[in-house]
């Protein structure tokens, strides 16, 4: 659609949940003082949105990220990388990731981890496997209606703790963007949203949140 249009094409799930987290992110990163470059990541969830998300990261920095499916992390040692039997993105995913080459569960490969983004489904985590993330760990259990994780259960663990939902604190939820970013783009005449706009996008959303408010 994009080589096909000429308008701005958007997509919700990707483009909208990337600039979210990465508007969450930016603020988390400013209450615990860590630099993006240093931020080690578990992304659960490998669909259209933890995609996106992934590379929204790396293009703002961040080199280290481990995502795991349903098998579990991504890896270009993982026997069905090794056999071909994974394929398309999910190949680029694990070329692109895990430097470690970390194998296993989310509640096995999360130690050591800075920030656990969950864009999957509910109880994909243990509430105490969260005690073996780093110090000030930042956790965005983003699935709907129902979290990977409970805040409640996560928070003895746990500096910071983000849903997609609204009747918890911290709601990071594609609406933040809407309509401010199409808006921009037409009052720009922009021919296409471009990642330098979502991630524009994701500073502006960060920055409406006061230094008092965080």
């Amino acid at each position: 659609l994009r080589e096909l249009l000429d308008v701005p094409v958007f997509h919700d799930d990707q483009h909208g949940t990337a600039v979210v987290s990465m508007a969450a992110l930016f603020n988390s990163l400013k209450i615990i003082g860590k630099p993006i470059e240093e931020m080690r990541v578990l992304m659960v969830g490998l669909g259209a949105a933890g995609i996106a998300v992934t590379k929204m990261m790396l293009a703002a920095g961040l080199t280290h990220v481990v995502g795991c499916d349903r098998i579990g992390a991504l890896s270009t040692t993982r026997p069905d990388y090794e056999s071909g039997e994974m394929t398309g993105i999910k190949r680029w995913f694990a070329e692109n990731s895990n430097p470690e080459h970390l194998l296993g569960t989310p509640d096995e490969v999360i130690e050591g981890m800075d920030l656990f983004i969950g864009l999957s489904g509910p109880g994909v985590i243990e509430a105490k496997s969260l005690d073996k993330m780093n110090r000030d760990a930042i956790v965005f259990a983003m699935a709907n209606p129902a979290p990977e994780v409970m805040p409640e259960e996560a928070a003895p663990y746990v500096r910071i703790m983000a849903t997609g939902r609204s009747d918890y604190p911290n709601q990071i939820n594609n609406v933040l963007c809407f309509p401010g970013i199409f808006r921009g783009a037409l009052d720009a005449g922009a021919p296409q949203i471009t990642e330098e706009m979502i991630l524009a996008a994701a500073r502006g959303i960060a920055d409406v949140v006061s230094d008092e408010d965080l």
